[in-house]
């Protein structure tokens, strides 16, 4: 592993500020249009050209006549919940929108957005002294079909005249804040940090003057919480000669955390590298030489038959695309307490950065 330089920040109080409204932003899976424009409003000034796919993929585009298309992506998504069946008594029953966690939910915030904006309610969950009369009574656990949302409301009326309907989508109220020790947290750093990474590298890249001799891809794709759909949608239509993913993945120094079956990853002890199926080998060698080249530390670790980000979509997409994924690590992944670390955040641009960099049409990335 690299060992770590302390260098001058690469993040300024106006990409800090982006950050923090891009995260408290909505954007859940398939209603990623808001996320989108607060995204390609940031990042216009910094590259030749944007586009929007059928679906709500926004690319900007450095370079958009080169033959040779390198892509920096991430998605923009974030799981959610759909309202689902709204009982005569205005009570609201739900279904999942992505990965949802349904053991965190009892007690949320939330926001329902319906057809007259949002709206607030929250998770109703029985009060304790309701829960156990003996000590022969198993409390009742969260699951999907025993979990509520009061708005306020008390007939179905009144819960449609709040302009909620079926298929409204749900989110969770909690937003951006800062720990101790350059900690962050936050809603949906899964993956907005991704997006707001890769337009950082645009951001450096016009403000350094830096001239590239290939096109470059900013994709900050749609959902990939409900199975890698936006990506495996842009990379047919881009059909890039590279792709450098960027996504979270698990921090596993905390309680009930298998360091053996997750491998040992840390905020702040920089990016993580994967070596998996997907993963291309000798462009994942390459960035790991652009690391220790520029003294960013990385860490290692592995995954199995996928990596279960839009690598898997870009890496099999078209006639096969060499594709490497950079990850942030992240504690508390689907919960609205996601951790990461700013250190990482820095360390992670500069690497795709450094990587963009260096790479050239005439890169060799042939096994044989």
């Amino acid at each position: 592993m690299a060992k770590t330089v302390k260098s001058r920040s690469v993040l300024t109080n106006n990409s800090l500020q982006f950050l923090r409204n891009y995260i408290n932003n909505p954007s859940p899976v398939g209603f990623e249009s808001s996320g989108q424009k607060l995204w390609l409003n940031y990042v216009k000034p910094f590259v030749n050209t944007t586009m929007v796919d059928p679906y709500g993929t926004a690319v900007g585009i450095i370079n958009p006549n080169a033959p040779f298309k390198v892509v920096i992506e991430a998605h923009a998504d974030e799981i959610s919940w759909f309202v689902n069946y709204i009982t005569p008594e205005g009570v609201i029953y739900l279904k999942r929108n992505g990965g949802v966690d349904h053991q965190i939910a009892p007690g949320q915030r939330v926001f329902i957005h319906g057809k007259k904006g949002p709206v607030k309610a929250v998770f109703g969950w029985p009060a304790i002294h309701t829960r156990i009369n003996s000590p022969e009574t198993k409390e009742p656990q969260p699951k999907v079909d025993n979990l509520f949302l009061d708005s306020g409301a008390r007939s179905k009326k009144d819960v449609e005249d709040l302009g909620i309907r079926i298929g409204s989508v749900v989110t969770y109220q909690d937003g951006f804040d800062e720990l101790a020790n350059g900690h962050y947290i936050g809603r949906a750093f899964d993956n907005r940090v991704g997006g707001f990474m890769i337009a950082e590298v645009a951001r450096l890249l016009k403000e350094n003057k830096k001239t590239l001799p290939y096109g470059l891809y900013v994709v900050n794709a749609v959902q990939e919480e409900i199975g890698l759909r936006g990506a495996e949608m842009i990379a047919r239509r881009i059909r890039p000669n590279v792709a450098i993913i960027t996504d979270v993945t698990h921090d596993t120094h905390t309680p009930m955390v298998n360091k053996i079956i997750e491998g040992d990853v840390l905020c702040g002890r920089g990016p993580s590298l994967a070596f998996g199926p997907a993963v291309h080998n000798k462009l994942l060698d390459f960035v790991v030489d652009v690391a220790n080249k520029k003294r960013i530390p990385v860490q290692m670790r592995t995954v199995s038959r996928s990596t279960g980000t839009d690598t898997d979509s870009f890496a099999y997409a078209n006639d096969g695309c060499p594709s490497v994924l950079i990850s942030i690590p992240l504690r508390y992944m689907h919960t609205t307490v996601e951790m990461l670390h700013r250190d990482d955040i820095e360390q992670t641009i500069r690497l795709m950065y450094e990587t963009v960099l260096a790479l050239t049409p005439k890169t060799n990335f042939s096994y044989l």
